[in-house]
């Protein structure tokens, strides 16, 4: 391969959005660079051909994990060998710190020479914050999404600057409602609720049926009641058919577009915790947030979470802005009288649509363009390590 070869590891589908718009970021500068590596459909539509399908790194959980163990190794194994044989001029890892690491490491054995960015700072600040140390000797860079985390890293003596969040730049605030409804057959006066219960087959095992059986308590008062289904190939299918048995017509779509239009088109939205959260805060569309994990996953997770909400608005803001219920508050009910009181309390909306507003200033939106200063650091990274090995 060619001197300007990049290789983007991305094991999940929000690594494959943030890929995407650094993929984007990096052509815009460079429009010469070759990518390859592993990511989803985002990414594929950036032009790279992945090396294999994002939904075999795609879990999450100690239970889920373990049994998918050998193939993540054999995965690991080809990866390796790929990065090997292309001599990439930089290999940038995205989020999935779990499978990264353990790359890097393997790079590292091998004797490969790129510089190793790693993109998506792992929470040090919500649980194991003994992490911290992990990086340093292991990644060259780190391109943080959050303003507090640099100084975080930079203590232990790894290089890491302020990005900020890709979804500032996703276009998530620039859905058409109105064309939304118009293609799908959705009456104006129809009440529509964004449904998203997750990337992964083992969130939405566990949140389809709750997210369900909470729509069709809330039907009863809202008749005309109807549900769109965002979602992602890694669980598609799945999420396609059981959205068929629903008891309020169910609409499965996939695509940023269709995903930004059904937003603009929502009055509320029934939603699973992670950077969804931030797309529909973008947006301005009122949420509750549920989720649920192995109870073996929890039980260990609950001793090491220090952070006392879960939900990146309700981070960000440091108050309940979201509502939020997880692990056994996940049940239909109080999903349902939730979404209920979004749907029918305007004073409810307005206060939660002024903490989302919060959130997303703290978040830096407003600032320079984050693929675009992620791609700046990257490719001068790359620049000077190349000049060295001159």
């Amino acid at each position: 391969m060619t001197a300007r070869t990049l290789y983007l590891v991305a094991g999940e589908p929000s690594g494959d959005l943030l890929g995407a718009r650094l993929m984007q970021g990096l052509r815009a500068l460079d429009g010469e660079l070759v990518f390859a590596g592993i990511g989803g459909e985002a990414m594929r539509e950036q032009g790279l051909a992945s090396l294999f399908s994002q939904a075999d790194l795609a879990v999450m959980g100690l239970a889920e994990v373990l049994p998918r163990i050998p193939r993540i190794m054999r995965r690991l194994d080809q990866t390796v060998a790929d990065i090997a044989a292309r001599k990439p001029s930089a290999i940038v890892t995205i989020d999935s710190w779990g499978f990264n690491r353990r790359l890097i490491d393997r790079i590292r054995k091998a004797g490969i020479v790129a510089p190793r960015i790693h993109c998506v700072a792992p929470m040090v600040w919500a649980w194991k914050a003994k992490r911290v140390h992990e990086l340093k000797g292991r990644v060259d860079l780190l391109l943080c999404l959050f303003p507090n985390e640099p100084p975080l890293f930079e203590a232990a003596g790894v290089r890491a600057i302020h990005i900020g969040h890709p979804v500032l730049e996703s276009g998530a605030d620039k859905g058409d409602g109105a064309g939304f409804r118009a293609r799908h057959g959705i009456p104006p006066d129809a009440t529509l609720v964004s449904v998203l219960p997750g990337s992964r087959r083992s969130e939405i095992a566990r949140l389809l049926p709750p997210f369900g059986a909470a729509l069709a308590m809330v039907a009863i008062r809202h008749p005309g009641l109807r549900a769109v289904v965002p979602t992602v190939e890694t669980v598609a299918a799945a999420v396609e058919q059981a959205v068929r048995g629903w008891p309020v017509p169910a609409l499965a779509v996939r695509g940023s577009r269709e995903r930004y239009d059904a937003f603009a088109a929502s009055r509320a939205a029934l939603a699973a915790s992670g950077t969804v959260t931030l797309e529909l805060a973008m947006a301005g569309v009122p949420m509750v947030v549920g989720y649920k994990m192995n109870p073996a996953t929890v039980f260990f997770a609950r001793r090491l979470i220090k952070i006392e909400h879960a939900s990146l608005p309700n981070i960000l803001a440091g108050r309940a802005v979201v509502p939020e219920l997880l692990q056994e508050r996940c049940e239909p009910k109080g999903l349902a009288e939730a979404l209920g009181r979004l749907l029918e309390d305007d004073g409810a909306r307005r206060a939660q649509k002024a903490g989302l507003d919060e959130a997303l200033a703290r978040l830096g939106r407003g600032s320079e363009s984050p693929s675009l200063r992620a791609a700046k650091a990257i490719l001068e990274l790359t620049v000077r390590a190349s000049l060295r090995g001159a």
